[in-house]
């Protein structure tokens, strides 16, 4: 069983001593209850910081920016768009169909409106993506690097989005699980959850690259083709995300109808150009912002040279690589960067694993002071700025 389970294929659950069991599932219940009390701060920072200033914080979560997108597809289903005063068109086919479709199936089946349904969905998303963090360093790295990158992750500065009624938090769960259904051997799992990603954000190319990678170095070390169920799962990967961008190609009557979807509202690819054009006129302008954002870029780079250095697996280098890359070089609203770069959790592991060998006090001091500080920005920036 053992040169099995080494082989890629998982092993169940009656092989593992109750004992065992036991202990590991208090350690995710510790990881899980440890990411919401830093999402609780966070929470309760920005309530008190909105009831100051006159504001409410539930529509900042629920109802402002994309929120506002996805509960209109969410009521109405795909067909709306904006007509911009210098003749541009903003179409709600920009947005992927899961997290607006659960919000109208809960608030069908349930008392909630639509936007209270999207901060469920984050809700529970954001804990399970805290479950597979945990179960991702704790298979790396042990299990107080699980812990810590599932802290990591809800302390992170724009935290809050995780709290918000955007699809972050689900894209990260389904990208997390998928993932960690890929490194374990439990491919058609993989390409389910990989097939869902794709049906939640753009970047879900970068799941689909990663369950692919995963199989690849699976095959190679086997040294045989791939069982029914691994060509199952790599088959049912890209599914979710081709189909929906083969069906606004034919909604707009156009092979490259997403992209101009896109295009309309001022996204694409161009290798970071714009983004770089950015940068320099804030550092001729305003220098400290221009500073700003080369260090923020930097710390980036940094964090992904370290999880090359760290020998990550190459399915989370390649997913965390193409996040990073479409974050970084695609043009558009700038001050979305950071929110985009959410789902990039592996970056965080190399922070995780240092942090898992500091004694554990100084570790819990370090993570909360990183929670509160979290807590406080979260609450200025939607207070201020925000996303879109």
């Amino acid at each position: 069983m053992t040169e099995l389970a080494d082989a890629g294929h998982p092993r169940s659950r009656t092989d593992v001593p109750l004992d065992v069991r036991a202990t590991g599932c208090r350690r995710v219940v510790t990881a899980v209850l440890a990411y919401a009390g830093v999402r609780a701060l966070g929470l309760a920072v920005l309530a008190v910081w909105s009831a100051a200033r006159g504001t409410s914080a539930h529509t900042l979560l629920a109802a402002r920016w994309d929120s506002l997108w996805y509960t209109r597809v969410a009521e109405g289903w795909y067909g709306y768009q904006v007509r911009l005063p210098e003749g541009g068109v903003h179409s709600d086919l920009a947005f992927f169909p899961l997290l607006p479709a659960l919000e109208r199936g809960f608030a069908q089946l349930s008392p909630l409106s639509a936007p209270d349904a999207g901060l469920l969905v984050s809700a529970v998303a954001s804990l399970a993506t805290a479950w597979a963090l945990y179960l991702i360093g704790e298979r790396l790295h042990g299990p107080r690097a699980g812990v810590c990158l599932a802290v990591l992750w809800g302390a992170v500065p724009v935290g809050v989005v995780q709290s918000m009624a955007y699809s972050e938090s689900l894209f990260t769960a389904l990208a997390a699980w998928a993932l960690w259904a890929a490194l374990t051997g439990r491919w058609v799992w993989a390409g389910t959850l990989a097939a869902l990603s794709g049906l939640t954000r753009p970047v879900g190319a970068a799941v689909v690259a990663g369950v692919w990678c995963a199989a690849l170095c699976e095959l190679w070390r086997r040294r045989r083709g791939p069982g029914a169920r691994m060509a199952l799962g790599l088959l049912l990967a890209p599914t979710g995300w081709f189909g929906f961008v083969a069906w606004v190609g034919v909604r707009t009557r156009s092979v490259t109808g997403y992209l101009d979807v896109q295009g309309q509202w001022g996204n694409g690819f161009d290798g970071g150009w714009a983004f770089a054009r950015f940068v320099w006129e804030n550092l001729t302008g305003t220098f400290v912002g221009g500073l700003a954002l080369l260090a923020g870029v930097a710390l980036v780079l940094w964090l992904y040279a370290l999880c090359v250095r760290q020998r990550q697996p190459y399915a989370l280098l390649v997913y965390a690589g193409i996040v990073v890359a479409l974050a970084l070089c695609a043009k558009g609203y700038f001050g979305s960067k950071p929110r985009l770069l959410l789902p990039a959790f592996p970056l965080l592991l190399p922070c995780a694993v240092a942090l898992s060998r500091r004694r554990p006090a100084r570790a819990a001091l370090a993570l909360g002071a990183l929670a509160a500080a979290s807590a406080v920005y979260g609450a200025w920036w939607l207070n201020g700025s925000g996303p879109p």
